[in-house]
C-alpha cells in the first residue's frame, strides 16, 4: 500500500511539474505546430488523424497529420492532409486553433475528401486540454463534432481525439 501511494504521489507532482510552467511559449506568435492526431469512436472519412479498425474481416485505416503556424500569441491558423483506405482517397483540413489561456486549445475547421463526384465536407469543432510534458510536446485529448454539409449533410460525427504536438 505505500508503494502505491508513493508511486501516485510521483505520478501527481510530475503532472503538477509539467503544468507548473508558462506555457505562452509554446503558443507563442512566431511558432510551428506539427501534430497527429488518434480518433477513438465513429470513423470520420475526412481525417487527417491516425485510425485503425476492423469489423466483420473488413480492416479500415488511416494515416495523416496536420501542421500550423502561430500568426499571434496562442491563435495557429493549421492544415492537415490524410489518406484513408474506406473511400481511397485524400483528405484535407484547413482551420484555425486558439489556446485559451495558452492550455485549453480549441480548434474550427472545415474538413472533406473527393472521391468520383462525391466531395463531403463537415465543418469540425474541437475543444480540449494540453498537457504540455516538456519544453515543445503536449499531449491533447479532447472532443470533436463534425457537421457534415453538402454530400455529407447527414453524416455527423462525434470524436473523442487524442493529439500528441510538437511546438518548434
Amino acid at each position: 500500500m505505500k508503494k502505491l501511494l508513493f508511486i501516485a504521489m510521483v505520478a501527481f507532482g510530475l503532472t503538477a511539474n509539467a503544468q507548473d510552467g508558462d506555457n505562452s511559449g509554446q503558443t507563442s506568435k512566431g511558432k510551428w505546430l506539427i501534430e497527429a492526431n488518434t480518433g477513438f469512436g465513429a470513423g470520420h472519412a475526412a481525417s487527417t488523424g491516425f485510425y485503425l479498425a476492423s469489423t466483420d474481416g473488413s480492416t479500415e485505416w488511416n494515416l495523416g497529420a496536420e501542421g500550423g503556424y502561430f500568426v499571434a500569441d496562442d491563435l495557429a491558423v493549421k492544415v492537415g492532409l490524410g489518406y484513408g483506405s474506406a473511400f481511397e482517397a485524400f483528405s484535407y483540413k484547413v482551420g484555425a486553433k486558439y489556446y485559451i489561456n495558452s492550455m485549453i486549445p480549441v480548434q474550427l475547421d472545415l474538413s472533406g475528401y473527393s472521391a468520383d463526384s462525391f466531395s463531403p465536407m463537415w465543418l469540425g469543432l474541437q475543444a480540449g486540454y494540453a498537457i504540455f510534458i516538456g519544453d515543445s510536446v503536449s499531449i491533447e485529448p479532447g472532443l470533436r463534432y463534425n457537421f457534415g454539409f453538402g454530400d455529407a449533410e447527414d453524416a455527423n460525427v462525434l470524436q473523442f481525439n487524442v493529439g500528441f504536438a510538437i511546438h518548434i
